[in-house]
């Protein structure tokens, strides 16, 4: 089984989301108009995904996609924990539920999970108000990278640019218009290594 190209996993994983929520396949209308590509186009990464043995699609029948599942999947279920600011710190909302994403976003053999982001404070970096980002589950980043910072003494987590000063964490928005604001207690729960983009 060959291993699809990124846009191929992207459609893939659009054609099991839209049969989820609407309980029937996409045409090839929709995936061109959500890809920004042409038909003729959809019609060859289709083609190509069969060969993979990743798809099926009956020659003549609309709607007749459905992307098979199996341990090479080209997606992953990973645990969304509920919703982080990206414009001011909020409690998380710790209640879990799986989605997928492209396994080429991840690292084999790592823990990973989710957050929904609520703010603008990011949009910079490119993460909007509704995308999901995923997150690398450790302890530690490097200044300059964005991470989930948890802090203890508010009991709030924040999605944010992290810098180490001599006795206190700088915490920076990638948004011209947001200050970035200083704590002294906090604790890195993951770094960002992804971003799903909300449909638009």
């Amino acid at each position: 089984m060959g291993k699809p190209s990124k846009r191929q996993a992207e459609i893939l994983h659009f054609a099991r989301e839209y049969r989820r929520e609407n309980g029937y396949s996409p045409s090839l209308t929709e995936i061109a108009k959500n890809f920004h590509i042409s038909i003729p186009t959809v019609h060859e990464h289709i083609s190509h995904l069969q060969e993979k043995n990743l798809l099926t699609a009956e020659k003549g029948k609309k709607r007749s996609i459905q992307a098979l599942r199996d341990h090479k999947s080209p997606v992953v279920q990973i645990p969304l924990m509920g919703l982080i600011s990206a414009g001011g710190p909020i409690e998380a909302i710790r209640d879990p539920r799986p989605i997928e994403v492209p396994r080429n976003m991840l690292s084999s053999g790592e823990n990973y999970y989710a957050l929904k982001v609520s703010g603008r404070s990011m949009i910079e970096e490119g993460i909007s108000d509704g995308d999901i980002v995923i997150i690398h589950e450790q302890q530690t980043v490097d200044d300059g990278e964005k991470a989930v910072a948890y802090m203890p003494d508010r009991n709030e987590v924040t999605l944010k640019k992290i810098y180490r000063e001599k006795d206190r964490i700088k915490l920076v928005p990638a948004n011209k218009y947001m200050e970035p604001f200083y704590e002294t207690n906090v604790e890195i729960q993951g770094k960002v290594v992804g971003v799903l983009r909300k449909e638009i």
